[in-house]
């Protein structure tokens, strides 16, 4: 056998044992050990071989892992619809950076313990730790395939699309070869996976988002919501502590300089930031429901407490103006980019608390309620397709089906954004500034805006952030809606 054929030795770090915890906080800090402990491990000898250092191992590392069993069916509270597992058995999930998921996990397990009275069990996974997720956070660069004078997946572990999946969220997935179930909603490469691109596409690291996420499709609202935020800044009542820009630029002044970076990311993101991570972050996501698809695919993993989508349409109703809003109460499927994942005969339901919260928040910012809101917003229908230039085809087909299905507004994202968030669990939400109206003549031309409508945009970006600030108030257990959750769901959020 030659040199270049040997097979290399495997060199791990000390096995552990599995170490049981009644409580949380103590848990989690169990599995911070255990990460830096891979980590450290992995990153210590890549940054060996990068020195030039000819490997003379292969070198493995384990994800942490939270598992927990049950013997007898608990009488957990029925109105909860997360922290109890629905049948006796064992139930795990791979951990990755708990210290940026402390808060979560230390939540989650907290209610596992009291809900089910048995301790948790934190150890080492039999999933290996890939070495691009280990040296994320240590500011180091893995080298593409070739670069090196061997072959990287030789020596380290290297993502593994079997673990890099949606089956859990989907519905589909089985449980583990032990028999183990699913505890969590996304396994630790599935989340490493998002929080790399979330980087990579909003330009902002993931620490920074907030558990309140806005989207838009319109330049106007960022410079709203960073002038929103130095006045919130202003203010240490409203408990506001920072604002970050892409770049992860961060001011705590209102009058602080913000630098605009050379080159913007596809989708800029913005963090009002506040204890706890209570606060609320800006994406602006751009047009087309691929787009909406991608951000949410990836800030799902955060467990965002809601997601709203705030942003431009066109009214399909003649007795609408330029300017006003649109409560979606229901969602036309036309965008397919969820076809495989969520077929488009599952519906998308409203959810209460969000719908009360943005129509409240309507009210307070308009000054306008019961009848003489109905002026200004309408709710019903909003259709989402995936051709931005749709006026240019035949409009019987088209036409036919928005009258058919009672769609009072039009974009290219919302039932994006709202399916989405039905499938990941996320609570969502979507309120609509009218910008044209194709159907009548009124098409998105230079001079067509009105007072009424820079008034009401202006505004609309305030409705955004109250609605956000109305749902903050709610205990965490209301906001997740019981109409989120299947047959048989993960223990944790």
């Amino acid at each position: 056998m030659t040199e270049h054929t040997r097979i290399l030795p495997l060199e791990m770090p000390e096995p552990t044992e599995r170490e049981f915890f009644t409580d949380a906080a103590q848990a989690v800090a169990r599995l911070i050990a255990l990460y830096d402990r891979a980590t450290g491990f992995l990153v210590a000898h890549f940054q060996e071989v990068l020195a030039g250092r000819q490997p003379d191992a292969r070198y493995r590392a384990f994800y942490p892992e939270i598992r927990v069993t049950t013997t007898s069916h608990s009488q957990t509270d029925s109105r909860l619809s997360f922290g109890h597992v629905a049948i006796p058995g064992s139930y795990a999930a791979t951990i990755t950076q708990p210290r940026l998921f402390a808060a979560y996990l230390e939540h989650q397990i907290a209610l596992l313990i009291r809900n089910h009275g048995v301790p948790i069990a934190i150890g080492e996974s039999e999933t290996p730790m890939p070495v691009h997720f280990a040296v994320a956070n240590a500011d180091l660069n893995v080298p593409q395939e070739g670069v090196l004078d061997f072959s990287l997946r030789d020596v380290f572990d290297v993502p593994d699309l079997r673990t890099v999946n949606d089956d859990i969220v989907n519905g589909v997935a089985q449980p583990m070869e032990d028999g183990t179930g699913h505890l969590a909603p996304f396994t630790a490469q599935r989340v490493d996976y998002s929080l790399a691109r979330l980087s990579h596409y909003t330009a902002t690291s993931a620490e920074h988002f907030q558990n309140f996420v806005l989207f838009t499709n319109y330049q106007f609202y960022v410079d709203e919501f960073e002038a929103f935020a130095r006045r919130a800044l202003a203010d240490p009542a409203l408990g506001y502590t920072s604002f970050v820009a892409p770049g992860n630029h961060i001011i705590t002044r209102p009058e602080d300089a913000l630098p605009h970076l050379p080159k913007m990311p596809q989708m800029p993101a913005y963090h009002l930031k506040r204890e706890g991570q209570q606060g609320i972050t800006l994406v602006n996501i751009g047009v087309g429901p691929s787009n909406a698809k991608t951000a949410t695919d990836h800030i799902a993993v955060l467990r965002p407490h809601a997601w709203l989508m705030v942003g431009h349409c066109a009214g399909l109703r003649n007795s609408q103006r330029l300017g006003d809003f649109v409560l979606a109460h229901g969602y036309l499927r036309e965008d397919h980019v969820l076809d495989d994942d969520l077929p488009v005969w599952v519906p998308i339901p409203a959810l209460a608390e969000v719908q009360v919260a943005l129509e409240e928040a309507v009210a307070e910012v308009t000054r306008l309620e019961g009848y003489e809101l109905k002026r200004i917003m309408r709710t019903g229908t909003v259709a989402t397709i995936d051709n931005r230039n749709w006026e240019l085809r035949d409009h019987s087909g088209p036409v036919h089906r928005l009258s058919l299905s009672r769609a009072v507004a039009l974009d290219m994202e919302s039932a994006t954004i709202a399916a989405n968030g039905f499938r990941f669990r996320v609570p969502y939400g979507t309120l609509l500034c009218v910008s044209d109206k194709p159907l009548h003549g009124e098409l998105k031309l230079p001079g067509m805006a009105t007072d009424f409508y820079r008034t009401q945009v202006e505004n609309h970006l305030l409705i955004g952030v109250r609605a956000m600030e109305k749902l903050r108030e709610m205990p965490v257990e209301r906001i997740h809606s019981r109409k989120l959750r299947s047959f048989s769901e993960t223990a944790f959020l």
